[in-house]
């Protein structure tokens, strides 16, 4: 893996656990007792970016760090990947 591979495998599972992280802990401006006027009662309330893209950064990160050692550290090979098809039958 090169440096641009890295970058894309980390921005790929970057926005991946940010799409998983989004909805934990969300609630809504009905559950809040506060709609604004000219927005659905379903409407997220409240949400605290700031800690949602850290914690999808610090996931992301050791996500990262374990499939990195696994591509460098030869456990899985691009051979390995293309016999693939091997293992079903």
């Amino acid at each position: 893996m090169n440096l641009t591979g890295g970058i894309v495998l980390f921005a790929s599972l970057w926005f991946l656990t940010l799409f998983c992280v989004m909805p934990i802990g969300q609630r809504s401006q009905a559950d809040a007792g506060d709609v604004i006027r000219g927005t659905h009662a379903g409407a997220p309330a409240g949400v605290n970016w700031r800690r949602k893209l850290l914690w999808t950064t610090a996931i992301t990160a050791a996500m990262w760090v374990v499939i990195a050692w696994l591509i460098l550290g030869g456990v899985i090979t691009r051979a390995d990947i293309a016999n693939l098809d091997q293992l079903v039958r």
